[in-house]
């Protein structure tokens, strides 16, 4: 413990206070609302059985007519993401923070392939979305960084008192974006003489590719699932701080899923971000602690700890588990740092054995809301299927099992403890 204080909180220190991270974070909070209605409709679009019961035509009309929600919202989410990164980077600055995000989308645009199949004038939706996502994250940190540093620099237009403030705001920020796209437009040219022939071939080849097989593999999994729980075990929110590093991984793994379940065919990656947030955190929060409150109702005596289940269990079922984590306590409590850490680590390698032998069907890319009950979103992230439903009941179990002798002995002290009166 001495060691992990030592060495692991300055590092968490360091990534949540990072600007880049932060901007990335709450950049992605910015599409979540939008990512979850497009999710929405693919479920409603992919009910089971219904087409059982309409004709051929019917079902793809029916298909086709619920299409447009998520093909405006998950197949192009890239550009919300960088609008969200670009805004929440410039408002760090103090700098208007509405031209950090349009700046950072047409930065983005600037760079982007406009060819189709020999047409011109056309983006397809692959470089806008999953595809273009690491390229997009560059492209807002740059653009913002510099859009401010023209900013700061009064490389302005200034306008006379009497000019209303929106017209003068947009003369301000003339300049400062002119010389910013100017930077991109030059970069875009530079790249046309190269083998890569484009930025986002070079960014997918290069970085985004190996990244994103490094983190669909089980071994970085497990070590992002064990990171996480050992900075919230030193009272840091692990799933901020690892979700800053890993969503965009995870995010366009998610998204390949995605469009392979709506083409009907076999879905390639087993680790997205559903497969962390419906099978790890989506079962009652971080560390899986639904079963904890469970087992609180089934073997608690002391006061303590039932008057926590109480309070802990209806917050649980939503995946909300403050109560539990600061309640029971989690933070620094050297009796239970064993199974806080090995569960999840536990169901990480149930569920992806699951997944790979096909036992159960890998997550569809369907983004289920974080609140979204256990075994509800089982059933829904893995594209209405049943099984995954039963995998969280399963897991749910496996991690009752893990903590029963450790939450024994803790009850057995609170409970000696209240009998003495201490």
């Amino acid at each position: 413990m001495d060691f992990l204080e030592r060495v692991l909180l300055p590092i968490a220190d360091k990534l949540n206070n990072n600007r880049y991270l932060s901007a990335l974070r709450d950049g992605f909070m910015v599409a979540l609302p939008l990512i979850i209605f497009g999710s929405i409709f693919v479920v409603i679009a992919n009910f089971p059985f219904l087409d059982k019961f309409l004709s051929e035509d019917a079902y793809a009309a029916y298909q086709n007519a619920l299409g447009p929600a998520s093909a405006a919202t998950l197949s192009i989410m890239g550009i919300f993401v960088i609008i969200g990164i670009g805004y929440k980077l410039t408002e760090h600055y103090g700098v208007d923070a509405i031209y950090g995000g349009v700046v950072a989308l047409a930065a983005f645009l600037i760079l982007t392939p406009q060819v189709l199949e020999g047409v011109s004038g056309v983006i397809p939706t692959s470089s806008i979305g999953a595809e273009g996502m690491f390229l997009g994250i560059f492209t807002a940190f740059i653009s913002a960084e510099l859009y401010r540093f023209f900013v700061q620099k009064n490389l302005t237009i200034k306008m006379p008192a009497g000019v209303p403030g929106a017209v003068s705001r947009s003369f301000s920020a003339l300049i400062p974006i002119t010389l910013t796209l100017s930077v991109f437009l030059v970069i875009r040219i530079i790249f046309s003489y190269t083998p890569f022939d484009t930025v986002q071939n070079f960014i997918y080849t290069v970085i985004q590719q190996p990244l994103t097989v490094l983190g669909s593999g089980l071994p970085a999994t497990l070590i992002a699932v064990l990171l996480i729980q050992i900075f919230w075990f030193f009272g840091l929110h692990g799933q901020i701080i690892i979700n800053s590093v890993f969503d965009p991984i995870w995010y366009a793994l998610n998204d390949e899923n995605l469009q392979a379940f709506q083409a009907g065919t076999e879905l390639p990656n087993i680790v997205t971000k559903q497969f962390i947030d419906t099978f790890l955190v989506g079962m009652g929060g971080s560390g899986m602690t639904l079963a904890v409150v469970i087992l609180i109702f089934m073997i608690g005596k002391s006061r303590q700890l039932k008057e926590l289940g109480k309070l802990g269990g209806p917050a649980g079922i939503f995946n909300v588990n403050e109560p539990i984590i600061f309640g029971l306590p989690i933070i620094m409590n050297p009796i239970i740092i064993i199974p806080w850490l090995i569960a999840p680590v536990v169901v990480t390698i149930i569920t992806y054995y699951a997944m790979s032998i096909g036992l159960v069907p890998p997550p569809a890319g369907i983004i289920v809301p974080w609140t979204t009950p256990p075994i509800l979103s089982g059933f829904l992230a893995t594209g209405n299927a049943w099984q995954g439903a039963v995998l969280q009941m399963f897991n749910i179990i496996v991690v009752g099992i893990i903590w029963w002798p450790f939450l024994k002995v803790l009850d057995k002290n609170y409970y000696e403890n209240e009998a003495k009166g201490e």
